[in-house]
C-alpha cells in the first residue's frame, strides 16, 4: 500500500470513528434527557395518584428510550393496503378454522359472556383473531414488548404522540398500581396496546372485565377476561343483541346512490337489494351504502352493530373484516362478489408455501404464517425482477407455478 493510499484509509478510518463516538455522545445525551424527564414525570404520576412506590417498580430499569419504538412511529405511517389485501390477511381459511375450533374449545365461558353482555360470540373470536391472531402475537418477542417503556419514549419522543403516549402511562400504572397484571408482564405493541385484544390503558381502564372471578382484570393470560372485557366495549357503545352488522347487496345499474343514512325498505325501493335474494328481516332498520372497492368490489348496507365496531377500531376495513371473518366462523357462506384483484388468490396454505419457497431461495426471511406483507412482497418483487417479470409484487397463483419449477 503506497503513502497516499495509507493517508485515504487512515482517513476513512478516523472518520468511522469519530461517527461512532459522535453517536454515542448522542446517545448518552439522549439517554441522560430521557432520564430526567423521567424523573419529572413522576411527579405527574403522583397528580394523579400514582404512589411512588409503584412510579420507581414500573421504570425500574427503564433507562433510555426504545428505538424500534421509535422507528415504528416515524416510518411507518399507516400501511394503505390494497382493498383485498387487507381482507386476504384477515378473512382466510386459517383465520376461519381456528376461529370454530376455539369456539367449541371456549364454549362454556362462550356462552356466559354472550348471555352476560348480548355480544355474539362470533363477532367476540373474530375481533380476538385479527387484533392478536387469537394471542399468538403475545408470544411474539419481537411484536411484544415493555409497555411502560414504550408509551415513556413515545411521550419523551414523539411530539405528534405525546399527549397520547402520557395519557396512556398514567393509565397503565394505575393498571400496575390495582394489581391486575405484574410489571414484568405488562408488555403491549409498540404503541401500547395491551393483551389478546389489544386494548390501550385507557381503554382498559374504561372496559376491563374480571369474569374469571380470580379479583385481576387479566387480558393477557385470562381468555375469558379478554373476551368479556371486547363485549364489554361494544355493549357500552351501543350493541344491538340479535342483529347483524350488515348486509352485502346487489346494485342497480345506471344510477347514483345517496349518501348517509335510509331504512331498509327504502333502500330495497330503489333497487338495493340483498345478494342471497332474501328480504331484509327488519326492514325499518337504518343502513349506511358502503362500497369499499367501488363498483368494482362488493356493496353493503350497514347497519347499527358495523359502527358500534367502529368504536373499537375506527376503519370502515376493521369493522367489514370482523363482520365478514364473524359470519365464516358462524358457518356462513363468505361473500358472493369477491374482492377485484388483478391476479389469482392463493389460498393460506398455497401463501405459506409460497413464503417457505422464496425463503429457500433466499428472498425470504420472515415468519411462514400466510399474510402477505411488505417483506413477502419485497422478496415477491426481487423474485420477479430476477425472472424479468413484472415487478408487482402480488402473491399469485402464476408466481406460486413459477416457485414450483425450482
Amino acid at each position: 500500500m503506497n503513502a497516499q493510499a495509507i493517508s485515504v484509509a487512515a482517513t476513512r478510518v478516523a472518520a468511522a470513528i469519530g461517527l461512532l463516538l459522535t453517536l454515542a455522545i448522542s446517545e448518552a445525551a439522549a439517554d441522560a434527557g430521557f432520564q430526567r424527564w423521567v424523573s419529572q414525570f413522576r411527579a405527574v404520576a403522583a397528580k394523579s395518584g400514582i404512589s411512588g412506590t409503584t412510579f420507581d417498580r414500573a421504570f425500574r430499569g427503564v433507562t433510555a428510550p426504545d428505538p424500534e419504538v421509535l422507528e415504528k412511529a416515524r416510518y411507518q405511517p399507516e400501511f394503505r393496503a390494497e382493498v383485498w389485501e387487507y381482507f386476504d390477511n384477515r378473512v382466510n381459511e386459517s383465520a376461519i378454522a381456528t376461529g370454530r375450533k376455539l369456539a367449541r374449545q371456549w364454549k362454556p365461558w362462550l356462552d356466559h359472556i354472550e348471555a352476560r353482555f348480548g355480544v355474539d360470540r362470533h363477532i367476540l373470536l373474530a375481533i380476538w383473531s385479527i387484533e392478536s391472531n387469537y394471542g399468538e402475537i403475545l408470544k411474539n418477542d419481537r411484536v411484544m414488548r415493555n409497555a411502560v417503556r414504550s408509551l415513556a419514549t413515545l411521550a419523551y419522543a414523539d411530539r405528534r404522540r405525546a399527549k397520547y403516549a402520557r395519557q396512556q402511562l398514567i393509565a397503565a400504572l394505575k393498571i400496575l398500581q390495582r394489581g391486575d397484571i405484574d410489571v414484568s408482564h405488562l408488555t403491549g405493541s409498540w404503541a401500547g396496546a395491551l393483551g389478546h385484544t389489544q386494548f390501550i390503558p385507557t381503554s382498559y381502564e374504561a372496559y376491563a372485565v374480571d369474569v374469571d372471578g380470580d379479583g385481576r382484570r387479566d387480558i393477557w393470560n385470562s381468555i375469558p377476561d379478554a373476551l368479556a372485557t371486547a363485549a364489554n366495549l361494544l355493549a357500552r357503545n351501543g350493541w344491538r343483541t340479535g342483529h347483524t352488522w350488515g348486509y352485502e347487496v346487489s346494485l342497480p345499474g345506471g344510477r347514483k346512490f345517496p349518501g348517509g343514512s335510509m331504512n331498509l325498505d327504502r333502500w330495497a325501493s330503489i333497487g338495493v337489494v340483498r345478494v342471497n335474494g332474501k328480504d331484509f328481516p327488519r326492514g325499518g332498520d337504518n343502513a349506511e351504502l358502503k362500497v369499499l372497492q367501488g363498483r368494482d368490489g362488493p356493496a353493503f348496507l350497514m347497519t347499527k352493530n358495523f359502527f358500534v365496531l367502529k368504536r373499537y377500531n375506527n376503519a370502515d376495513k376493521y369493522a367489514l373484516a370482523v363482520g365478514l371473518l364473524a359470519d365464516e366462523i358462524a358457518g356462513y357462506s363468505g361473500l358472493q362478489r369477491d374482492w377485484d384483484r388483478p391476479f389469482t388468490r392463493l389460498t393460506s396454505s398455497e401463501t405459506e408455501e409460497l413464503q417457505r419457497r422464496l425463503s429457500a431461495l433466499g428472498y425470504y426471511n420472515g415468519p411462514i404464517d400466510g399474510k402477505i406483507g411488505s417483506g413477502s412482497r419485497d422478496a415477491i418483487k426481487a423474485l420477479q425482477g430476477r425472472l424479468g417479470l413484472t415487478q408487482d409484487g402480488h402473491p399469485s397463483k402464476e408466481v406460486l407455478s413459477t416457485l414450483r419449477r425450482y
